[in-house]
Order: C-alpha cells, then structure tokens, then sequence
C-alpha cells in the first residue's frame, strides 16, 4: 500500500514567479514583448499615447467635419445628447401618439443626502451634488417652449434640493441651448412628509422626533406616569429604524392611530398636482422634491406592490394623458396605467 500523495511543490507559482522577474528587470522593462525602455513612464500611460499615436496616423490634416446631428420627429439633436436621454421606459408606437397624447409630466424626485433627521437639517455637500446632477439630467428631457415649475416641502433638505435642481437645470439649458421657462423653487403644503399627531397638532415626523427625544426624556428622569400613546407609536416606529428593520415598511403595512395613513399622503399629492396644472395651464412640467415616505405610498399605490426605499434624488415619473383621467406611472423600470382621482372626489372621511 503506497503512502499518501505528496503535494510539495518546488517551483514558484506563476504569479510568483512573474513578480520576481518584474522585480529584477531593469526600470522601463516591458515583460509583454520582451523589450527593455529606459523610460519610467507608466506601462498604462505608455499604451495609452501608444493608441493615440496610431489612431492620429489614420487621420489627414484636413479640418475635422461637424458632429452629425440625429434627426426625429422633425427635432434635430447631437448623437451625445440622444444617447444621454436615452431611457428604457416603453413608449407607445408612433401610430398611436395621437390617442396617447401627454399633457402634463410630472417629476417627484426625493431629496438628497441630508445631515441627519433628528433635526430639520439640510443637506450635505454630497447630497447638494446630487441635486444638481438630477437637475442638468431632468434638463435634457425639456424642450424648446416648455414651461416648468419647480416645487417641494417645506423642510430644510426638500428645499435645497429644489434650489440645486434648479441650478443645475439652468446650467443644463444653457449647455444643451434650449429655451425652457422655469420657476423658481416654490414650497408648497401638499409635498410636506407624512404627519405624526401630537399634543401640538399634527406634526412632521422629522419634528415630532424632537419633542418625542424631550418627552421621553423627561418622562425617564421623573420616573412618573404612564407614557402617552402618541409617544409608544413613535417610540416603536424609530426603535424599528434603530434596530435595523424598515420603519416605512411598517407605516405602509401596520395600522397607526396617530400617524397619517399612507392612502392620504397620496391624495394630498395628487390635490397638490391638481392644483397645480389649474393654477398654471399651460405648464407641461412639474418637479417635485419631497420625502421618502409619501413617495413609496404614491409607488406602492400605482404598481400594486413596495419597489422599495427611493434612493436620494431619485425618481417617480408621471405622465399624464389628455383628459385627466389616467396617467403612467414609471419608477424603476416598470410602468404602470392608473386612474386619476379626481380633484372633486376626495372622500372627507372625517365627516
């Protein structure tokens, strides 16, 4: 019976091996085709004004011919700019753009990267960025003539995410040359972030965690008391977000006495909107910047299912079609036919 098989190995490994060449040669050595360079220009670097060379010995000296323009829809367009517009939304076959004629598109954008939610903070300078990107981005899409109005809540965060996409929209214009109407930012009440009802009123939930911190607080110094119900809800719904778990998960799917049901943040958009395309009818945009929490329920609503958190700036795209009475609704690659409801036809529960 033999032993056991050896498994000793005496030479290097190949990468070892490799290494210990390159370690040896002299500087400038190139291992691929065996020549040896003075130059201690990186091997990168060297491939790189290697192509360059090459690719300029192909061309003649005469004066380069101007940027071929894509033509569609009687708009003409440099290929750069098509191919940055460029979405994987479906549209409708050109036989039935008549019939499938928008009148209104609606853009509800998350604001970005804030400083924190204890407080109402604003934003950071990573989250300034973003919102100056998604405004050059959102600048492509508008066209020659179109009017815009820019709008968001009334929080720190939401605010200067308008301020930015507006910036970045502007610089967008002028670089794409396009002659777009647009607003200034414009806070409006319709886009705050879902309530929660305090002793004060009805609060944002960003708010009511202040006085939650000062209540409770208080209540663990004194010793004292039963604590407010109020007070258990919020307490449950942070401990949730503290403990890892998804606290507009559970918003969107546990009944909650004294928060704001979802189904009413997304009426109140939807009021908002309405109110908006009356105020301004010959508006064929609108930007959005708001919060999280509402838009997942205006998403869950239309797709029927949570896709899930909006990323900061991200997007939720409306598309609504003439007559007022359904739209599309498009976030994250899927989109979806919803009936609008009507601005007379809000059920007033309460009475």
């Amino acid at each position: 019976m033999t032993g056991p098989r050896k498994l000793d190995r005496y030479e290097a490994p190949n990468y070892l091996s490799r290494y210990r060449e390159r370690r040896g040669a002299p500087a400038g050595s190139d291992e691929n085709n065996g020549t040896v360079t003075t130059d201690s220009t990186p091997l990168y670097l060297r491939r790189f004004r290697e192509r360059t060379a090459a690719a300029g010995a192909t061309t003649t000296d005469a004066a380069p011919a101007p940027s071929p323009t894509v033509e569609f829809e009687g708009a003409r367009f440099t290929p750069a700019l098509a191919e940055a517009t460029r979405g994987k939304e479906i549209a409708a076959p050109v036989e039935r753009r008549s019939s499938e004629r928008i009148v209104c598109e609606i853009s509800i954008i998350r604001h970005g990267i804030t400083q924190g939610y204890s407080t109402d903070a604003g934003l950071t300078p990573m989250g300034g960025w973003q919102a100056h990107r998604r405004g050059h981005e959102l600048s492509r899409r508008w066209d020659s003539g179109d009017k815009v109005r820019l709008v968001c809540a009334a929080t720190n965060r939401a605010r200067q995410t308008a301020e930015q996409i507006y910036r970045g929209a502007t610089d967008g214009l002028q670089m794409w040359g396009h002659d777009v109407e647009l607003s200034e930012p414009e806070a409006i009440p319709e886009l705050r972030n879902f309530g929660v009802w305090t002793p004060d009123g009805l609060r944002d939930v960003t708010s009511a965690f202040r006085q939650y911190q000062a209540t409770m607080e208080k209540l663990e110094r004194m010793a004292v008391g039963d604590r407010p119900r109020w007070l258990v809800e919020i307490d449950r719904f942070y401990r949730t977000q503290l403990g890892g778990a998804d606290p507009i998960q559970m918003w969107l799917t546990i009944p909650m006495m004294y928060f704001e049901p979802p189904a009413l943040c997304v009426r109140r958009f939807w009021r908002g909107f309405h109110r908006l395309m009356a105020e301004s009818p010959g508006h064929r945009r609108i930007v959005a910047a708001t919060h999280s929490g509402p838009m997942r329920a205006f998403a869950t609503w239309a797709h029927g299912y949570d896709p899930g958190e909006p990323l900061n700036t991200e997007e939720i795209r409306v598309k609504l079609r003439e007559g007022g009475r359904t739209a599309f609704v498009s976030y994250r690659n899927r989109v979806t036919e919803v009936h609008v409801p009507p601005a007379d036809e809000f059920p007033a529960w309460e009475e």
